[in-house]
């Protein structure tokens, strides 16, 4: 990989991407705005195993009914959790994700996960705190 400016390509002269950008999509982005629905299908056909956990979460969040639902299993591969990482890193998907299913989402390590109800702004302050973070911890997760 090479540096151009702030970008960084391929050596084959390609700009490195995190989702699989459709020409008409792209075209759409430099012609003004994007709607969610268009973005979020990007995401979703470009980043399925983070989009998958995250709709299994909210699938166990209305069914069990708590304040949150949240993984705790390690991704099965370094795809995987590239793909975690690379959604929840976004503040564009993170957000389109949380407007598409009325939840915050948050974030630990590198697999752990979680939606929160709107309104379970004391679950979500509690996942959120250093507190938490700090007991998150584990040494199989030193170089995730």
């Amino acid at each position: 990989m090479l540096k151009e400016g702030n970008r960084t390509v391929t050596e084959k002269g390609s700009p490195t991407m995190s989702l699989a950008v459709s020409a008409g999509l792209l075209d759409q982005a430099q012609r003004g705005e994007v709607d969610d629905t268009a973005f979020l299908d990007c995401v979703a056909a470009s980043l399925p195993y983070a989009w998958n956990l995250i709709a299994g979460l909210v699938g166990d969040l209305e069914a069990e009914g708590g304040e949150f639902a949240d993984n705790q299993v390690p991704p099965p591969d370094e795809a995987a959790r590239g793909q975690l990482l690379r959604m929840m890193a976004s503040d564009s998907m993170r957000s389109a994700l949380e407007r598409h299913y009325g939840v915050r989402l948050a974030f630990q390590n590198c697999h752990r996960a979680a939606v929160f109800r709107p309104d379970a702004t004391a679950a979500l302050a509690e996942f959120t705190s250093p507190r938490a973070q700090l007991l998150n911890q584990s040494p199989a997760l030193v170089d995730c």
